[in-house]
């Protein structure tokens, strides 16, 4: 899967670099103006109208490559391969031992037995409240004091 991808990439900047030769080899829409006074254009290696249509028409395959490539990365690089995980995931997991009895005399048992919850008794007095942080001074609540 990385090698196609790396294969794409490369397809995909080749392509760009052929758009970008092909674009700066064309002439502009004010080079015909100069073309029909003859300054040179005429004499060129595909003629006089042929350079236009080739050029066009070798950009436009640049540019079809270059969009096909650009949707090839997008589906290869929005597919999840799973994680394969480093060294450590593929180490066996630490075993514990149970203890050997629990609080009630059940072996293996880390719950406490019913007899040793106990539940509040409502005739007992309540604990005392936390004393109040003392004022510092008038208009200044919520001051830290110093």
């Amino acid at each position: 899967m990385n090698t196609m991808l790396t294969i794409i990439v490369v397809v995909q900047v080749l392509a760009a670099l052929t758009i970008i030769g092909l674009v700066l080899l064309q002439h502009g829409k004010g080079a015909d103006m100069g073309a029909a006074f003859g300054s040179g254009a005429s004499g060129s290696l595909f003629g006089a109208t042929g350079s236009s249509n080739f050029l066009s028409k070798s950009t436009g395959v640049a540019a079809a490559i270059f969009f096909i490539a650009t949707l090839g990365l997008a589906f290869f690089g929005n597919r999840h391969v799973a994680a394969t995980g480093g060294v450590m995931d593929r180490l066996p997991a630490p075993t514990t031992q149970a203890p050997a009895s629990g609080p009630a005399g059940v072996p293996g048992s880390s719950a406490p037995a019913p007899s040793q919850l106990t539940t509040p008794d409502p005739a007992a007095p309540a604990a005392p409240a936390a004393p109040a942080a003392p004022a510092s001074g008038a208009g200044q609540s919520g001051q830290i004091p110093k």
